[in-house]
């Protein structure tokens, strides 16, 4: 079945010709689909730096780590532009969500090959070629927790699953506490810290997630010379879980072999 086969039978008034279709895709700054899954797409899609959405509708498509793959985000009735200001190069669209098409944001996978870097095309352009691969049970949305030993998060990750208090990730880093690295992906430093108390690893990486830094005073040195932005190149996994008799100073020893260990004092970003 073509994308547009299945978007009329769900609204009729929705026509190829009246659409604008959006390939949304990294702009080197963000990733479309960590804004989706954060909830907050259709913000992010409303900011244009041309007037891009010049048909009815804007059909939503986000680029999905698979090659030639896109995430239907949606239909919307694209209502006017203005510019952010007198002169300026930044469009606001008003877009208001079509209701029609709900039911597929986030469960309907289509396969297509981007043509170029063209991020805007005209739907009867490409109708023929938007097929529907797949229609998923429940609309995408953050990996549950995968296990101690298989936990890698992207600052943005994080940040998702801070703010929406994502149960499985939060009873799991709540019950625990260890020894966690935070690696610098630009640098290649990694920076070793621990977690005891209440509310374990969790209430540690929520500081993270907060302010980037966790007031650690190398981590909080290296965003206020980058700026804060710079905390999208750390990625946090846990080293180690503690026993649950283990004591705050049996984890601050074990934070200290792994510092040790992986040379974070000389060489990382750790400064004790």
């Amino acid at each position: 079945m073509l994308l547009f086969q299945l978007i009329e039978l769900l609204d009729g008034q929705i026509k190829p010709e009246d659409c604008k279709i959006h390939l949304a895709v990294s702009n080197g700054k963000e990733n479309p689909l960590d804004v989706y899954l954060a909830g907050e797409f259709d913000h992010w899609q409303e900011w244009q730096t041309k007037k891009n959405f010049n048909r009815k509708f804007v059909v939503s498509l986000i680029s999905m780590p698979e090659k030639n793959r896109w995430l239907f985000a949606g239909v919307h009735d694209s209502l006017g532009c203005k510019p952010r200001k007198e002169k300026s190069t930044c469009f606001r669209y008003n877009l208001r969500r079509r209701e029609t098409t709900n039911s597929l944001c986030g469960r309907l996978i289509i396969d297509f090959q981007r043509p170029g870097r063209n991020s805007y095309l005209l739907a009867k352009n490409w109708i023929d070629q938007l097929h529907v691969s797949e229609i998923r049970p429940q609309p995408l949305q953050v990996a549950e927790f995968p296990g101690y030993t298989q936990t890698i998060l992207t600052k943005k990750e994080l940040d998702i699953i801070v703010k929406q208090q994502v149960p499985s990730w939060k009873s799991a880093l709540s019950s625990i506490s260890g020894v966690y690295v935070i690696a610098d992906r630009r640098m290649g430093k990694l920076y070793i810290g621990s977690a005891t108390g209440e509310h374990g690893i969790w209430g540690r990486w929520c500081q993270y997630a907060k302010t980037g830094h966790g007031n650690n005073k190398e981590l909080r040195a290296i965003l206020k010379e980058q700026g804060s932005d710079y905390a999208s190149n750390f990625q946090y996994g846990i080293l180690e879980t503690a026993d649950s008799r283990a004591s705050e100073h049996d984890i601050i020893t074990r934070e200290t072999h792994w510092k040790d260990l992986l040379l974070t004092k000389p060489h990382g970003h750790n400064a004790n």
